[in-house]
């Protein structure tokens, strides 16, 4: 961002003529904004969790002023494929008690793992009858989503995780960032995964099977189940014998019309629908208006890339990439999403992985709220 467009939205111009902004009143504002053509901004700060709550990083995520997060349960049984409701009781009480409201989980089924390491994949494989014990266990989970009042559930219909180049790019100061480049990617012939070659249409097949035993139960129970995109878009030939269609904005487009219901969305990261445009800042303003406009963001995790399709740094700071973010942040504006606002994949530490992450957080948690409250006042 330069240093006019920082201006601009912070209204430091009104300071420099004398007038603090934030003397005006919050009424007034939105008055404006409103007068502007847009409604009052009603984003939120949040987070996604990894990993279980513990008291201590409760105590991390409630130091920066959360308004809300995606949490993990602790399934206190490893044999079992759902949280209770009691566990989930348990970890609502863990972050009330820190003033953290938990709005979003994680499925403890179909995350972003790679099918070579998931020890429940049927889902994904196509197998059955196990996929269909698998798609009980989450039907079980939304049923008690909704006794627990958890408004959502985050999922992947992913199988080859998230690739990644090997190397990775020196960032600002210490950092490093991950990258995906294509061609590299190709170079390095990797193996097909135990799914074995999987075109598109049996990709379809196997996400058909489970939105049509999953999207029911949401409905009934009134939890929303939000997918999370494919990470990075890949050639419509396939990659490593899959021929993935949620990495791709016709793909997610078709998906999001299957079964069509108001819980029936995305987890929609700015960041990999970014790596499926090769202009992301100028492309991204109408994607986000097509599905926000029909109600298909449940959740958004606000994530910078440097390039396009095919060649992008991936992991870096939200204010170096390529996306406007003051942009953006006026489309979600438009649209009237009213949700979390996430910041994802911090730049890691290379030697202080945990603390150098949380670190990075805590920069963009300032730099996303700073954001949000610069918008609500224009």
């Amino acid at each position: 961002m330069d240093r006019r467009t920082f201006f601009s939205v912070t209204g430091a111009s009104a300071a420099a003529a004398g007038l603090p902004a934030a003397a005006a009143p919050r009424q007034k504002a939105m008055t404006r904004g409103v007068r502007a053509g847009l409604p009052p901004l009603k984003a939120r700060l949040g987070h996604q969790m990894n990993g279980k709550l513990t008291e201590s990083n409760c105590k991390w995520a409630s130091r920066y002023g959360l308004e809300a997060i995606c949490a993990s349960p602790d399934i206190k049984d490893p044999e079992r494929l759902y949280p209770t409701v009691e566990e989930l009781h348990q970890m609502l009480d863990l972050a009330d008690r820190h003033k953290l409201k938990v709005e979003i989980i994680d499925s403890p089924l179909l995350q972003s793992t790679y099918i070579d390491r998931e020890k429940h994949a049927a889902i994904m494989l196509g197998q059955s009858p196990e996929r269909d014990h698998e798609i009980e266990a989450i039907q079980t989970t939304i049923k008690n989503c909704a006794a627990a009042g958890i408004r959502a559930l985050k999922y992947n219909l992913s199988i080859l995780g998230v690739p990644r180049n090997a190397d990775v790019v020196p960032g600002r100061g210490d950092t490093v960032y991950g990258k995906w480049n294509l061609k590299e990617g190709l170079a390095e012939n990797r193996p097909l995964t135990r799914a074995g070659r999987v075109n598109e249409s049996e990709y379809w097949e196997r996400i058909e099977y489970f939105l049509a035993r999953a999207v029911p139960v949401a409905n009934e129970y009134k939890v929303r189940i939000a997918c999370h995109p494919e990470d990075p878009g890949m050639p419509r030939e396939g990659f490593q014998g899959i021929q993935n269609p949620l990495c791709h904005i016709d793909g997610l487009q078709k998906f999001v019309a299957m079964h069509e219901s108001p819980y029936h969305g995305l987890n929609f990261c700015q960041g990999t629908i970014s790596e499926d445009l090769y202009h992301p800042n100028d492309e991204l303003p109408n994607v986000i208006r097509w599905f926000g406009t029909r109600k298909k963001i449940f959740n958004v995790h606000f994530r910078n890339i440097r390039g396009g399709r095919d060649d992008f740094v991936a992991e870096l700071f939200p204010d170096e990439g390529d996306v406007d973010f003051v942009k953006m942040l006026k489309v979600y504006r438009e649209v009237g999403y009213e949700d979390l606002l996430m910041p994802d994949h911090a730049p890691r530490v290379p030697g202080d992985e945990q603390a150098g992450t949380r670190e990075n957080f805590a920069f963009e948690f300032g730099y996303i709220r700073g954001l949000i409250q610069a918008e609500q006042h224009i």
